[in-house]
């Protein structure tokens, strides 16, 4: 399993550019169209590895000439979501870009609590052992958000 990055020194531009890159293909093979408001969307989820909210986004859309309405960031925002480009971090109420766009896995989300820093791991395991759980007592998961919330090994050593 590859460390996740957001926890670890590493070239964040061209992390961000290759990120880019893996969504321009996920898009193409599926079909999807990045409009430029999509697109801006996403590179402002890729500036760095944290998530952000609505608002957030919004602002920094209209700073790049693309309106002031909150439909304009939702409306990027749940098709980046829903295309699994992005991923809806509930325990922020805000977003991350997909650290794989394109592919099918089960992530878990490391938030830390005092740098707002998210990191994106693969959890395949927690997830099946969620559908065993669920499946013992007739329950079927249609969709499930893994969080964990703590703190990054930067801010456990620098207390």
């Amino acid at each position: 399993m590859e460390e996740p990055k957001a926890f670890t020194k590493h070239d964040h531009a061209g992390c961000a550019r290759a990120a880019m890159r893996h969504a321009e293909v996920a898009a193409a093979e599926h079909g999807l169209r990045l409009t430029p408001v999509r697109r801006r969307t996403l590179e402002i989820l890729l500036e760095e590895h944290r998530a952000l909210g609505a608002y957030e986004v919004l602002e920094r859309l209209a700073a790049s000439g693309f309106g002031t309405q909150p439909p304009v960031a939702y409306r990027a925002l749940d098709f980046l979501v829903e295309h699994g480009l992005a991923h809806r971090i509930r325990r922020l109420n805000a977003f991350a870009a997909c650290a794989q766009p394109g592919t099918a896995h089960a992530p878990a989300f490391f938030i830390c609590e005092s740098c707002d820093h998210v990191a994106e791991a693969p959890a395949k395991e927690v997830r099946a052992a969620l559908d065993g759980a669920a499946e013992a007592i007739g329950f079927a998961i249609a969709r499930s958000s893994i969080e964990a919330v703590g703190q990054c090994p930067t801010c456990r050593s620098n207390p």
